[in-house]
């Protein structure tokens, strides 16, 4: 684990390599932005990253440059990796408010889709889900906002149906009134 004043990252491993991966197979950098405004573009939401995808090649070493453009604390975190390798099956990046902070880890051999998310209370309901996925991956993860489809659809009236309903609504009201 490392400790620092603009946040923590646990489970950083640049160098061991999977039990299935006789190499690394390649380098993979991203830079993932989190924040209130790469939520914008996504009703309903309130956070957001700006990548919810991730694509990788099986073996690779991933480093991720995690930028939390908001004042309070985000996370980027893995959950599945090998326990053997990651303590809890996780690599973890927390930023404080406005920090950045990088970090590797390499991923198995298999082809896998794994969850990624923040694990700060509440921020994964309100939009910060992500999936990386490894090769051919395993199936997409439901409800990734922009990515894929979500668990429950809500069905909200389009703003011409609302405004007749509450029309309707109100002269029923006038009429019942008048009838008494």
């Amino acid at each position: 684990m490392r400790v620092e004043a603009s946040g923590t990252v646990m489970g950083a491993n640049s160098e061991r390599l999977p039990r299935d991966c006789p190499a690394v197979s390649g380098d993979q950098e991203f830079t993932v932005h989190a924040g209130r405004k790469h939520a914008q573009a996504l009703p309903g939401l309130t956070y957001a990253y700006d990548q919810r995808e991730l694509r990788v090649a099986p073996c690779s070493r991933v480093t991720v440059h995690f930028h939390n453009d908001d004042e309070v604390r985000h996370q980027w975190m893995v959950h599945g990796l090998p326990r053997y390798l990651y303590p809890g099956g996780m690599f973890h990046i927390e930023a404080s408010g406005g920090a950045k902070l990088s970090a590797s880890f390499i991923v198995p051999s298999d082809d896998a889709t794994y969850l990624v998310h923040c694990d700060i209370a509440q921020h994964t309901e309100k939009g910060m889900k992500g999936q990386l996925v490894v090769g051919r991956g395993s199936g997409d993860l439901w409800a990734v906002p922009g990515v894929t489809a979500a668990l429950r659809r809500d069905n909200y009236l389009p703003m011409p149906a609302g405004w007749l309903l509450g029309v309707g609504l109100v002269a029923g009201l006038v009429v019942a009134r008048l009838l008494r």
